[in-house]
């Protein structure tokens, strides 16, 4: 039998069941739901499984492709069962009656047909459809193919680039690596900056000289970061070691040793994002009120207490943004500090996800592969945004 008709009879069953039950809750027609539903849960296997040719699901393929399919058509289902959620919100919020408030109230600024903003949006669409989205669908068609740079040949492999992955220890590796360099430039180099803007905001003489020198370094590139701490870190002359023996310390194979490599990036890409950490935090600062810690300080309050109970509450709107931009700094920008330090090694212990993407790409020749790890560094990118908005975003403080 053709694997066909369970695929898309499972989740059209799944998505009747599911969208029912919500309608009903919504105090709609059921049997619409159902319809809805059903045909939702068709659509959204479809998304992944037309292009794919249902191939995850064929006779021949392992039990990890077949999960592997399971999970795009979750996905799948999930994107369309929520607009057919959101368009149930949307018509029963127009068929409301509307409430009178007594007056109109036109709202300024609003054009009166819908052709106007669509030319003035063109060039900015244009742009995003040629150098973001087609980029971004080309590699989910690369994704799926087995491509070598330069030839001019490709084979269909299905899903066999990401499912390679699972038995891949090399990239369990590069994970664990990924995940310690990142965790460690956003714990450092968002505690690091606060300090330092806590001492900047100050009130002394030539403040904003030295504010500007502190914020300077993130105008700087990271390959130009990785180039200025090679010259630092160098094991046989750098700068660093030079200062150690002078105050007795033996020379520390900075690039060349497992335990030491990974500090090095770290150090070098702390030093890269501090400037625009700094820059946002003294911004915070500047709107934290005085009177709050003036009434501390006046009721016993220390300096410790003042700023644990008042004045990094404040900042949690700023430490929440900024936490979300470092990690994606220490996902995806850390490339070029990486390839001029230490390019991987030694030993791999600085290969993260994003550098074994260029390994595999550029120095292997294998552009399907790199594709299929581009896509699962993005969407575990986006899984750790979504995470950190609903965990840590939940306990934010806006306002005094």
């Amino acid at each position: 039998m053709s694997p066909i008709f369970p695929v898309l009879a499972i989740p059209a069953a799944l998505g009747a069941i599911i969208m029912a039950w919500l309608f009903q809750r919504r105090r709609l027609s059921p049997a619409l739901g159902a319809a809805a539903g059903g045909a939702a849960g068709v659509v959204g296997a479809l998304i992944f499984m037309l292009p794919l040719n249902f191939c995850t699901f064929e006779a021949e393929r392992d039990t990890i492709d077949r999960v592997f399919g399971a999970a795009l058509i979750g996905i799948g289902m999930a994107l369309t069962l929520w607009l057919v959620q959101w368009g149930a919100g949307w018509w029963q919020a127009r068929r409301a009656p509307p409430v009178d408030v007594g007056f109109q109230f036109q709202q300024p600024g609003v054009f009166r047909g819908r052709l106007l903003p669509l030319v003035f949006l063109a060039p900015t669409l244009i742009i995003l459809a040629l150098f973001l989205y087609y980029p971004s669908l080309d590699t989910f068609r690369l994704s799926t193919l087995l491509v070598r740079l330069g030839a001019r040949r490709t084979a269909f492999v299905c899903v066999d680039n990401f499912t390679s992955l699972v038995a891949d220890p090399g990239y369990y590796s590069s994970l664990l690596t990924t995940i310690g360099i990142s965790l460690a430039i956003v714990v450092l180099g968002l505690a690091l900056a606060l300090l330092i803007a806590l001492a900047a905001y100050q009130p002394v003489a030539g403040a904003r000289i030295y504010r500007t020198l502190l914020i300077w370094p993130y105008a700087i590139s990271p390959a130009v970061a990785g180039v200025i701490f090679l010259l630092l870190f160098n094991p046989a002359g750098g700068i660093i070691n030079h200062l150690l023996n002078g105050i007795g310390i033996p020379n520390i194979p900075w690039l060349n040793n497992p335990t030491f490599a990974p500090w090095a990036v770290i150090i070098a890409s702390v030093w890269k994002s501090m400037g625009f950490n700094i820059l946002f935090y003294i911004a915070g600062l500047q709107n934290v009120p005085k009177d709050l810690q003036e009434s501390a300080a006046i009721d016993g309050a220390n300096a410790v207490q003042r700023f644990r109970h008042i004045v990094f509450p404040l900042l949690s709107p700023i430490t929440f943004f900024l936490i979300i931009t470092n990690m994606t700094y220490a996902f995806f920008e850390t490339f070029g500090t990486i390839d001029y330090l230490t390019r991987g090694g030694p030993l791999e212990s600085t290969t993260t996800l994003m550098y074994r993407i260029y390994q595999v790409g550029i120095q292997n020749n294998d552009l399907g592969k790199a594709a299929a790890q581009s896509i699962v560094l993005f969407i575990m990118v986006i899984g750790l945004t979504i995470l950190q908005f609903r965990s840590t975003g939940r306990r934010v403080t806006y306002g005094a």
